[in-house]
């Protein structure tokens, strides 16, 4: 069994949860800096910017309201092309898992699943402002970020706590004003509107940087700044944590950057920038150096949120290679070092059809053998078929080398580990039951049922 910890990190993990479990209780203003992803991290990588309020919740997408006890909170941010609003609010939990209930968030996605759970989403809570096209189809656009944020990238929390009264006053100036649409990437963008929420709050608390993002603002920079100012705030709580970006066969998102420092570190700009103009790219070295632009880690201390509990520190470096050395172990024997597994997994999820069961949890309709089954993706359902030992196996394999994995940001804290741990116990346990029941209902050879027929 891969070593659990030590007492003197226990200890310090319980240190570290008793002020953020008292201090997430109260209403809390928190900056989302949320990692590129796709064709945008290609081009830049400044990523987007949203604002989760725990005490303001959404009666509608563009209606806003104090939050009930036992509610999360709405995730607020602006948005290019989405209904003609400039503002959207969503829940918290449907805008990272783009499901209603934490129970029901998945294991591990492909893109068919990701975009299957954001459109039946939509149909139930968003045709207000991303509504069917004519024939029921699935509309186009940017509607889709929305929700189902975390399946595409990380995202860094940086979390302040407000006032109920703070709260209110929100909500009465932005329910009455003009939710209309002006989107300009370079000066009404989405880092923009989360600025002007934050400073609604604290006024002057962030502020644009001039020289290091070219007179932008950008996500980073709000990130920063948000940084300074609790500092600067020391008797207001604050929690600095990070989202991961969910176990699946999507593309990883990449690191975030300023403007000047997203030139100076892409090899597609400044090559040919120091080409053609080595005055021009010494300048860039010079204000990316001269700024600090890439001093600032987003990632650095930051605890690990799971949907399901409290922020925890990210498992140690020593635990995970524990981890990954007893995963090689416990999975060698009954997977060919021949047949790579998120490949295998891949071509079964691609075959099989999104759903959901009786209880409204998610599950892949496939073909095991000759039965149609619908066989669960979520904590809660994974073994609800019998016959999907197999594939829960590949699942929770998957997901563990993908936690396991090396690199910023932090993927997983250890009691994440311990409970697919003990899943994927679980799955093997299932899948070998499984085979052994299947060879105990086979029909004997002829030849062996007349021996045995034969003997005393």
């Amino acid at each position: 069994m891969p070593c659990l910890g030590t007492i003197r990190r226990t200890l310090c993990m319980l240190l570290v949860l008793v002020p953020i479990s008292a201090g997430m209780a109260n209403a809390s203003a928190t900056l989302f800096l949320e990692e590129p992803y796709g064709k945008l991290g290609f081009f830049t990588a400044t990523g987007h910017a949203a604002v989760y309020l725990s005490g303001v919740c959404a009666e509608t997408p563009v209606v806003l309201r104090p939050c009930a006890p036992g509610e999360l909170g709405a995730v607020i941010s602006r948005y290019d092309g989405v209904g003609g609003y400039d503002w959207v609010a969503i829940p918290l939990i449907p805008y990272l898992y783009a499901v209603d209930r934490t129970e029901d968030i998945p294991l591990f996605v492909d893109p068919k699943m990701v975009a299957f759970l954001r459109d039946q989403y939509r149909r139930k809570h968003l045709e207000r402002v991303a509504p069917d096209l004519d024939g029921g189809g699935t509309p186009g656009g940017n509607w889709y970020e929305l929700v189902g944020s975390a399946y595409d990238r990380a995202a860094y929390a940086f979390e302040i706590e407000t006032t109920a009264e703070q709260d209110q006053s929100f909500i009465s100036v932005y329910n009455s004003s003009a939710n209309r649409s002006h989107f300009h990437l370079s000066y009404r963008n989405c880092a923009d509107f989360a600025k002007d929420v934050i400073n609604f709050y604290y006024p002057k608390a962030l502020h644009r940087s001039v020289v290091a993002d070219v007179g932008m603002t950008t996500p980073k920079q709000m990130a920063k700044t948000m940084v300074k100012f609790s500092s600067r705030r020391r008797e207001l709580e604050f929690s600095h944590y990070v989202i991961p970006q969910v176990p699946g066969s999507e593309a990883r998102s990449t690191p975030v950057h300023g403007v000047v420092e997203s030139f100076f570190k892409s090899k597609k700009y400044i090559v040919p920038s120091a080409v053609v103009s080595p005055v021009f790219a010494g300048s860039v070295a010079a204000v990316y150096v001269g700024t600090g632009a890439g001093h600032f880690d987003p990632a650095r201390n930051a605890l690990v949120y799971k949907a399901d509990r409290k922020l925890e520190p990210p498992i140690g470096n020593e635990d995970r290679r524990s981890y990954q050395i007893e995963l090689n172990h416990l999975v060698a024997a009954d997977i060919s070092e021949s047949t790579r597994v998120e490949k295998s997994l891949g071509h079964l999820m691609n075959n099989a059809a999104p759903g959901f069961d009786s209880e409204g949890r998610p599950v892949l309709r496939m073909l095991i053998g000759d039965d149609a089954v619908n066989v669960g993706v979520a904590p809660g359902n994974i073994f609800a078929a019998e016959s999907s030992g197999r594939l829960a196996q590949q699942i929770l394999e998957a997901r563990l080398r993908e936690e396991l994995r090396r690199g910023n940001p932090p993927k997983v804290s250890e009691s994440d580990v311990e409970r697919d741990w003990a899943l994927l116990q679980k799955a093997l346990e299932v899948s070998s039951d499984n085979e052994i029941a299947r060879r105990a209902a086979k029909p004997l050879p002829a030849a062996a049922q007349l021996n045995a027929g034969n003997r005393p």
